[in-house]
């Protein structure tokens, strides 16, 4: 195969002499001239990566293909409304404009484009292998429009500008298209080349075993990539076939079958892979190497930096971000509006626990909370003072099972402590905790620092999340003296947790606190 592509594609690779790094010195020497004597190395630095050539030279490309077919579609619907405006009102200074955009005409699209390419940034569709996978590249363009569309509109509307969203709307479906159409014309013209044998690259693979085979097989039906496989070097099979030698015959092997890149598919071997890169780098071939995933499949978009050292992302738990955000939202909004209906009551109990018992209103205890934060927790004061001093004296009496500690008919709690827990007004002050972030308004309830010390291994699973006022327990087995039982409807609750269960959760709550059922 190499004969018969060489005719097509010579490349001559001279021979140069070689620095210590395996760069030649010409090279060297040139970059230290460049390194002293261009003045813009300070401007390179302060450029985006992206822009900087040979970083990501296809990003580019891709981008202003996206912009350009964004600023088509808007000229193309801008015009024909304004024609419809006309055809409608006969007005014919709508048809005024010269360009495709002036004015407020221009604003729109530089700011649909520029959403449009940091949200598709962000979802990773102008990575090069993305394009690969056509259904996952529609899936990722639908979902980017949709989110501009929705906000760019949301803003217009929001900001009251005298713009037009039917405009946004009608050039959604064709964004989608257009944006579409040139990705299958580029696969298309890409597969139409290497057909031709125009752009491939010849691809020689370093590891015959089984991951270097199946990368071969990958290659072979990756029609965008645009590579040829022309077989491998390893250093334990025999010759013969795809194994067309050892890691010493590379120079040879890629001077004869005009080889581009060289992929090391044995990760484990380090010193046989640094001798591949080093005598690839001599040859002045481009080096890939497959890293050892331990057997898993790396996601897409997950390689990070942190300094010098490159990190894989192998498996990431999904989040339900948006769920998530609305409970928050939900907490801050009805926290404080149940603080400010609530200020005449509060004040009245304040005045009743003053006049029931000497001591403090509040009562301002550490509390477990997420990840095993302490935090301070607010309660009306129902007990005595010492009561936490008592507690240790009556833990024999405890009929709770468990962490748990309770007895009936604490000699601890006031009189009008009673009252307060039998309809949990006690523990309204926890608005001011949930609007701090402390609690949510549902969620498993936080136990006391002395409790938490008893928990099993498994229980600490609980602290995953936010405690909260009430929770599933409080609904369901509020009397039930089984610390097991608690733990399972706590884990229930995190497993299954949904907007709609926190909303059953608050209604049945308030039938639960009407009937009086505290202790």
């Amino acid at each position: 195969m190499g004969a018969s592509f060489a005719g097509n594609h010579i490349r001559r690779k001279l021979p140069q002499a070689l620095g210590s790094d395996g760069r030649s010195k010409e090279n060297v020497r040139a970059s230290e001239t460049t390194l002293k004597r261009s003045p813009l190395l300070t401007l390179q630095a302060a450029l985006p990566t992206a822009l900087i050539a040979g970083h990501c030279r296809g990003l580019a490309v891709k981008v202003l293909a996206d912009l350009l077919v964004l600023l088509l579609n808007f000229a193309a619907v801008i015009r024909l409304l304004r024609l419809t405006e006309f055809a409608i009102r006969g007005d014919s200074s709508v048809l005024l404009p010269p360009l495709p955009f002036s004015g407020p005409d221009l604003g729109l699209p530089m700011l649909y484009g520029a959403l449009v390419i940091l949200l598709a940034h962000s979802e990773s569709l102008y990575q090069s292998d993305l394009i690969r996978v056509p259904r996952e590249e529609r899936l990722i363009l639908a979902k980017v429009l949709a989110w501009t569309t929705l906000l760019v509109e949301a803003a217009i509307w929001l900001s009251q500008l005298q713009i037009s969203i039917l405009a946004l709307t009608v050039v959604a479906p064709l964004n989608y298209l257009g944006m579409l159409g040139w990705r299958d014309l580029r696969r298309r013209l890409t597969a139409r080349r290497g057909e031709n044998g125009r752009g491939i690259r010849n691809v020689l693979i370093v590891g015959a075993g089984k991951l270097g085979q199946a990368l071969a097989v990958s290659l072979k039906h990756d029609h965008a990539g645009g590579r040829v496989v022309l077989g491998f070097l390893d250093e334990h099979l025999p010759l013969g076939g795809d194994v067309r030698g050892r890691v010493s015959d590379l120079a040879r092997i890629a001077r004869a079958q005009f080889v581009d890149e060289i992929i090391f598919a044995i990760p484990r071997e380090r010193e046989l892979g640094r001798r591949v890169i080093e005598e690839a780098r001599r040859n002045r071939l481009d080096v890939k190497m497959v890293p050892d995933l331990l057997g898993f499949q790396v996601q897409s978009g997950s390689v990070e930096t942190f300094g010098t050292v490159p990190i894989l992302t192998l498996h990431e738990e999904p989040s339900p971000v948006l769920g998530l955000f609305l409970k928050r939202a939900a907490d801050i909004t009805s926290s404080l509006a149940g603080l400010l209906v609530t200020v005449p009551m509060l004040a009245v109990i304040a005045l009743i626990i003053k006049w029931d018992s000497p001591g403090p209103v509040l009562y301002r205890a550490l509390r477990v909370g997420k990840k095993g934060r302490n935090f301070l927790c607010y309660k009306f004061r129902t007990m005595v003072t010492n009561a936490d001093t008592i507690k240790e004296l009556l833990r024999s009496r405890n009929e709770r099972q468990g962490a748990f500690f309770k007895i009936e008919n604490d000699p601890r709690i006031t009189y009008v402590g009673r009252f307060l827990r039998r309809y949990s007004l006690d523990e309204v002050p926890q608005l001011w905790n949930v609007l701090r972030g402390d609690m949510s308004l549902v969620g498993p309830r936080p136990h006391p620092c002395g409790d938490v010390e008893h928990y099993g291994l498994a229980d600490l699973r609980r602290l995953d999340v936010t405690p909260g006022m009430t929770g599933l327990w409080q609904i369901t087995a509020r009397r039930d003296p089984s610390f097991q039982r608690n733990m399972e409807l706590d884990l229930e609750y995190i497993e299954k947790w949904n907007l709609w269960m926190d909303l059953r959760i608050l209604y049945k709550t308030f039938s639960v606190v009407m009937q009086g059922s505290g202790v």
